[in-house]
């Protein structure tokens, strides 16, 4: 695997596969490139260069002791895509990664990127307020991060039915949902409760108009982990140019369950 090194001098590791148009993958929070088994090997059979990043204290890339923030985890994408001098790329990213995503857009240009695609995404915000009504209130986020502090095995392992919608009908084997959950807690402690953190309490609403890419939001109804109200439907109505597209029977492992609807999405949408 190579790996790059950062402005801090973090040591990122990433994946590419097959050549032709440049998809970017970041991943949901937790999980690392593997996360991205039911999407790549597709895109590379339809002739894309698929690029994955393992973010900063997750899969094989370095565990410092900080850089969680989300300046800092965009910034890691914009190394990714400087060390790779990646142009005309479409970014694809699940759940937290949709904050660097956007982090990265705001905070470094769109000139490396043709278009964006938001899979559950943590974007723009999940907390309530009085000009958000759709949000989550603070005293259950709050619980929940306490919860995942104090055992995160056990938080993972009584949300991981939900995190794929299994109650609706949605066929995941035991198997694939050890497996998830092994993924996850592959990352560090630390960068599992500050990434958490960032994706409960974060605001990009001011940063969505500034985006002028296309965008394509992924989003389904029963997902219990970024729920669909306070996010992508907000997200809809601030970026300039989006498509919202609802999968009434999906949860948050939507890049599992769905697997054949989503990749038909987005590769429609690169070629839109």
């Amino acid at each position: 695997m190579p790996y790059f090194t950062t402005t801090d001098g973090t040591t990122l590791a990433y994946e590419e596969y097959g050549t032709g148009p440049v998809l970017v993958f970041l991943a949901g929070w937790s999980l690392n490139t593997e996360m991205w088994d039911h999407q790549v090997p597709f895109f590379v059979e339809q002739g894309y260069r698929c690029v994955l990043l393992d973010r900063r204290g997750h899969g094989r890339s370095d565990r410092p002791a900080g850089g969680y923030d989300l300046d800092t985890r965009a910034d890691d994408v914009a190394a990714l895509f400087e060390h790779l001098n990646l142009t005309d790329a479409t970014l694809i990213a699940h759940s937290g990664g949709g904050a660097e995503a956007v982090r990265y857009l705001s905070r470094h240009g769109q000139d490396r990127v043709a278009r964006l695609v938001l899979l559950a995404a943590a974007v723009p915000r999940l907390l309530w307020s009085d000009d958000h009504p759709t949000g989550v209130p603070r005293a259950a986020l709050e619980a929940s991060i306490a919860a995942l502090r104090a055992d995160r095995p056990g938080w993972m392992a009584d949300r991981a039915q939900g995190y794929f919608a299994t109650h609706i009908g949605n066929k995941v084997s035991t198997a694939l949902v050890d497996n998830e959950i092994r993924r996850c807690l592959s990352a560090t402690h630390m960068a599992a409760l500050e990434v958490q953190k960032c994706i409960a309490f974060d605001d990009l609403r001011p940063e969505l108009p500034s985006i002028t890419v296309p965008v394509l939001l992924v989003h389904g109804h029963h997902d219990q982990s970024i729920p669909i109200d306070p996010t992508s439907r907000v997200a809809l109505r601030l970026f300039p140019n989006a498509t919202l597209k609802e999968l009434p029977t999906a949860g948050h492992g939507m890049y599992v369950t769905h697997a054949a609807e989503v990749n038909q999405d987005i590769l429609e949408f690169t070629k839109a």
